[in-house]
């Protein structure tokens, strides 16, 4: 059981959402969020409070009846609804839920207690609302996508639940649960805020830092096969440099081969009588794919340690408009659910895994073209050669699928367009960005499934796969408990899915 008592933890949101743990809010928490309700209702009397008793947006100008202040959230709601394209899968919509519930916890929105309740219980019983990927601007947060949250919270709408896509209304009597009650301003303050883009990006870097775990890994299998020298892993080279990420990148691998058997050490065979030899058959040094994975997985370490820094700060702000200050007994009205922190951060995270798969596919090209790497047939080929092709084909899926996260690496950031009638005149992007990002990274597990098969194939056709490390070793029996060693070429498309799967699933 997960307590939200105010801070939540990359390690929390983990547990509730991979890990599927109940979540309850803490006695303080809930008397924090009641105190925030009470104090706004008794505020707003004679005061012109956006959200409560005005129009949003470029009609704030209005003034609503106190008669009609209720219609005005469902009004909200319902003519928000409006998103489009594809269903966000229910794992980020879930995060996205777990991390509004979080914000509404903080007591700087003035949400009546049900709206706590009927997320906590929705939550845990896995009932997500249909939202879709269309709609997000990002700059009155992720305005669309959280009016299709708010939609399920009064009762409308369709939700998934138990694996297939119901109406709401049906859920909720099948579940025996009431909608939320409309009371002051909990249509906006569900809608304003940054939670959409927030959630998928704590998931989008949950699943970077499991990537790099498995980039990790071929790094290190790729240098016993081709017996690499191990000097430009070592403690003394790195530690010449002052960037942790690059430090700490060498010390895993050198973790991970510490008892391999193929790793060369430069000592044993260059720093001796070399001056008979005019011409060395081995190679001085390793192309930089080999050779630089230090310097170049290092940024992506540190780059994803910060995104998940801010990540997390964003998730435990408060990201409403208007903020509601008890202690001050005062509304502030401003801009917090803007979402440039957010968009910003999964451009970067975005950039670093493209860089991972573009690693991926020239390793993966290393192995696959014997004129690079002298010792393994065209493609690891284990059949005839001219007649089977081996890893050939994928290794189009591979290379297709690399240039689209090049592609899709272009900022979202910088793409602001003004809407609302330009009261939003300078928008963040970040639902898109986070979204994209989600992208990018599905892609390149598909990359790096497709190098894993071949680094597999290649230890098969050198049989070293007992003088492999044993990190490496249970890499080989993990993907070979899904891919069958093969000579004859076989339909490639089930497997790369299957052991995509698999990687996604699993840290190291």
């Amino acid at each position: 059981m997960v307590t939200l008592n105010g801070t939540l933890k990359i390690e929390s949101f983990y547990e509730v959402i991979f890990q599927l743990q109940p979540i309850q809010i803490h006695e303080d928490t809930q008397k924090t969020v009641e105190r925030s309700f009470e104090f706004l209702k008794v505020f707003s009397e004679n005061k012109v409070i956006y959200g409560v008793n005005t129009g949003f947006g470029p009609m704030a100008q209005y003034k609503i009846k106190d008669s009609e202040r209720k219609q005005l959230q469902y009004n909200l709601i319902r003519s928000h609804s409006s998103g489009t394209g594809n269903t966000i899968p229910p794992i980020y919509v879930k995060a996205s839920m777990l991390t509004r519930l979080n914000t509404l916890s903080l007591g700087k929105s003035g949400v009546h207690q049900s709206v706590i309740e009927l997320m906590t219980t929705l939550i845990n019983k896995n009932i997500t609302p249909i939202i879709y990927e269309h709609g997000g601007v990002g700059a009155s947060g992720d305005l669309v996508q959280l009016a299709h949250l708010a939609l399920t919270l009064i009762g409308e709408g369709e939700v998934f639940y138990k694996g297939e896509r119901h109406n709401t209304e049906d859920v909720f009597k099948a579940e025996n649960l009431t909608p939320i009650t409309i009371e002051l301003r909990e249509g906006l303050a569900l809608m304003n805020g940054t939670s959409v883009m927030t959630g998928i990006g704590l998931v989008n870097t949950i699943y970077t830092r499991r990537l790099l775990n498995h980039m990790i890994t071929c790094s290190s299998a790729i240098t016993e096969i081709v017996q690499a020298y191990d000097d430009h892993l070592s403690f003394e080279l790195n530690q010449s440099k002052k960037h942790k990420g690059q430090r700490k990148i060498a010390e895993k691998m050198r973790q991970h081969l510490s008892d391999s058997e193929l790793v060369r050490k430069r000592e044993h065979h260059l720093y001796k009588d070399t001056q008979e030899d005019l011409i060395f058959e081995n190679k001085i040094q390793e192309y930089y794919s080999l050779r630089c994975v230090p310097q170049i997985l290092g940024p992506v370490l540190e780059t994803l340690d910060i995104v998940e820094t801010i990540l997390v700060e964003e998730i435990n702000s408060a990201n409403d408009n208007p903020i509601v200050d008890v202690e001050n007994k005062n509304v502030y009205h401003g801009g917090n659910f803007h979402g440039d922190y957010v968009s910003l951060e999964m451009d970067k995270l975005k950039l670093v895994v493209t860089k991972m798969s573009m690693l991926s596919e020239r390793q993966l090209n290393y192995l696959l073209n014997p004129k690079l790497n002298n010792i393994l047939p065209a493609f690891v080929n284990l059949g005839k050669l001219g007649l089977n092709f081996g890893m050939q084909g994928v290794q189009f899926t591979a290379t297709s699928t690399t240039a689209e996260n090049q592609m899709l690496s272009n900022s979202m950031y910088v793409h602001s367009i003004p809407s609302n009638n330009d009261n939003q005149d300078i928008v963040s992007m970040g639902t898109n960005a986070a979204l994209i990002t989600k992208k990018v990274i599905e892609n390149a597990f598909e990359i790096v499934a497709i190098e894993m098969i071949t680094i597999v194939q290649a230890i098969e056709y050198l049989n070293v796969k007992d003088r492999v490390s044993s990190k490496t070793r249970k890499m080989y029996n993990d993907i070979r408990n899904i891919v069958p060693a093969f000579k004859e070429d076989i339909i490639m498309y089930p497997y790369v899915n299957q052991v995509k799967e698999f990687i996604l699933d699993n840290e190291d």
